[in-house]
């Protein structure tokens, strides 16, 4: 069969993989965010107007991820990005890695914004910190999706026509699972950190600023292993290899990226829980927040160390395998 029938077919799969996986994750936010406009309302009719606007702008941002699934499907349909025998995994794995970094900045941006809706119903002169704090969280949460983007801008735009087919496609395809899947864990385990962020403030709004403090640092924390899925991506993606028909290290390329993906999931998740905790206490006891953010940062120490693992099987497969 021709090699531009396979590259056409791959640009349609592939923009359909970025919008069906794309499209999931803001969903999700965005209805959980409407939900709590709604009972916020009904707690508070009087500020419906206030609750309505905060709502309108964390869905914005919830969305964001969606829209950069939309973008990546629209170049890959439209677009002429190569036309050499690794075309068809490079359209496939853009869209894939984009795809899959939407769907937990989609749920994490939406965790913050449905609180802060509730703590208007609460509070509502702390409105602006509580929409401030959203903002910040929800922004941060959508950070590993702008990885994924990036990530699938330069396996487009990359020229890897002097690459070798075989075992550059798996690398390409490692590439794209590596920073898509690391991305899912880490945002929402952010959404988590945000949301008790905004819970926090609104029940006790003189604890505003160390609350806010703690979320950033919890937030970074959570970030890391989805730093390591970016890690991995860019080193599959321009780290050059020799040629071969071997499967053994084609499937070594892939692992790699596997390994990280999925061993970046947990991690962030925990982390968050962990973040979210400390948050949610300290803004009840402003007295031991020295031993719970200690507390805090061992906890999500330990809790990293099996994202530390994948990241060290991931550079023995590339590097040694």
């Amino acid at each position: 069969m021709d090699l531009h029938v396979y590259i056409n077919a791959a640009s349609v799969w592939g923009a359909a993989i970025s919008m069906l996986l794309g499209a999931v994750g803001a969903a999700i936010g965005e209805g959980y965010t409407a939900a709590c406009a709604n009972e916020a309302i009904s707690r508070s009719p009087h500020r419906a107007g206030e609750i309505f606007k905060s709502m309108l702008m964390g869905q914005a941002i919830t969305e964001t991820s969606a829209i950069f699934a939309l973008l990546i499907s629209m170049i890959l349909l439209f677009t002429n990005v190569g036309s050499d025998p690794i075309t068809p995994y490079v359209l496939i794995s853009a869209g894939l890695c984009m795809g899959l970094g939407s769907i937990g900045a989609g749920i994490g941006s939406g965790l913050p914004a449905g609180a802060c809706c509730l703590g208007i119903s609460r509070q509502p002169e702390m409105s602006d910190k509580l929409t401030t704090n959203m903002l910040i969280g929800s922004s941060i949460a959508q950070t590993t999706a702008i990885y994924s983007l990036a990530v699938s801008l330069m396996m487009l735009f990359l020229n890897l026509s002097s690459h070798p087919v075989s075992p550059t496609w798996a690398a390409v395809v490692g590439a794209g699972l590596s920073v898509g899947l690391a991305a899912i864990g880490p945002a929402i385990g952010e959404g988590m950190a945000a949301k008790a962020a905004c819970d926090g403030i609104a029940r006790k709004p003189q604890a505003s600023v160390q609350i806010t403090s703690l979320m950033l640092l919890g937030m970074a924390v959570t970030e890391s292993t989805g730093v390591y899925g970016l890690l991995i991506s860019v080193i599959l993606l321009f780290k050059s290899f020799a040629a071969t028909t071997a499967i053994a290290p084609a499937m070594a390329l892939l692992s790699a990226g596997l390994c990280m993906g999925i061993g970046a999931i947990g991690p962030g998740i925990g982390e968050g829980y962990t973040a979210s905790a400390a948050i949610k206490w300290t803004g009840r006891n402003e007295k031991g927040a020295g031993v719970i953010t200690r507390t805090m940062l061992v906890g999500q120490a330990v809790s990293e160390s099996t994202g530390i693992y994948s990241l060290v099987i991931a550079f023995i497969m590339i590097f040694v395998v």
